[in-house]
């Protein structure tokens, strides 16, 4: 586990939301949250969108806030979406709530709290809209465990997607993820029509279409400890087919 970084004040004091999607992660979200509290981050708050998980992640979500009245809150949604539409939800709600710079991470334990403080210090001493946490630029790290499926898959994710919409972004399809405020305004969350993991994709071709500086990270990426991944077969279809929907229904996008 790396040491997050300490920031000077103003910048540990800035508002930070890090929303987190949720569905069957009840293992894995305590101890998400313990350590994202724990970060020298005092502004920071966490938004937990769950789908009406089976196995009782909103429960245990419910105990979280009542545990940090003031630092976590959940969004109960009706049932499994999509990744894109939590995020959706889970973001326009940290906006609403005054949030200056929004998070992006997964519940599995996948990308490591502690790089956060590090990406927010990049993203608050550059002109970047929003900082990615990288598995592919120099520096960065897959966990030794991660299937050899899952490796192919995901480079040649990259490789299609970059092919395609000519992003320059090593890891188009990463999770983890800092926004500003003002970038998420000027994208438009109304725009955003994907529904699973091609959100992210979607998003960081929103924001290269509008302008907005994108800026990697190295991260180190680790393999779930708990539960399962969500990966099916539909959202690899619709992940497939969403390049070629982005370049028409964002022809013409403006600010």
């Amino acid at each position: 586990m790396i040491e997050p970084v300490q920031l000077p004040s103003p910048w540990r004091d800035a508002r930070v939301t890090v929303v987190v999607p949720t569905y069957n992660e009840a293992g894995n979200l305590p101890v998400l949250v313990e350590r994202l509290l724990a970060l020298p981050l005092p502004g920071l708050k966490v938004l937990v969108a769950d789908d009406n998980s089976p196995d009782g992640t909103g429960e245990v979500a419910d105990k979280l806030a009542i545990e940090h009245p003031e630092r976590v809150e959940v969004v109960h949604r009706p049932g499994k979406e999509g990744l894109g539409r939590a995020y959706v939800d889970g973001i326009t709600r940290a906006l609403d709530g005054g949030a200056e710079y929004v998070a992006q991470m997964d519940a599995d334990l996948s990308h490591p709290p502690e790089a956060l403080p590090g990406m927010l210090g990049a993203l608050l001493s550059t002109q970047a809209g929003v900082v990615i946490g990288s598995r592919y630029v120099p520096g960065g790290e897959l966990d030794e465990n991660w299937p050899l499926y899952r490796r192919a898959l995901s480079g040649w994710a990259n490789l299609y997607v970059h092919t395609l919409l000519r992003v320059r972004i090593r890891d188009l399809t990463a999770g983890f993820k800092i926004w500003r405020a003002d970038a998420l305004r000027d994208i438009g969350l109304e725009r955003v029509q994907s529904n699973g993991y091609s959100f992210q994709v979607e998003m960081h071709y929103l924001a290269t279409k509008l302008g907005h500086t994108i800026l990697e990270v190295p991260i180190r990426f680790e393999e779930r400890r708990d539960g399962d991944s969500k990966m099916t077969t539909a959202t690899k279809i619709e992940s497939a087919l969403m390049p070629f929907k982005l370049r028409t229904r964002h022809r013409n996008i403006e600010r």
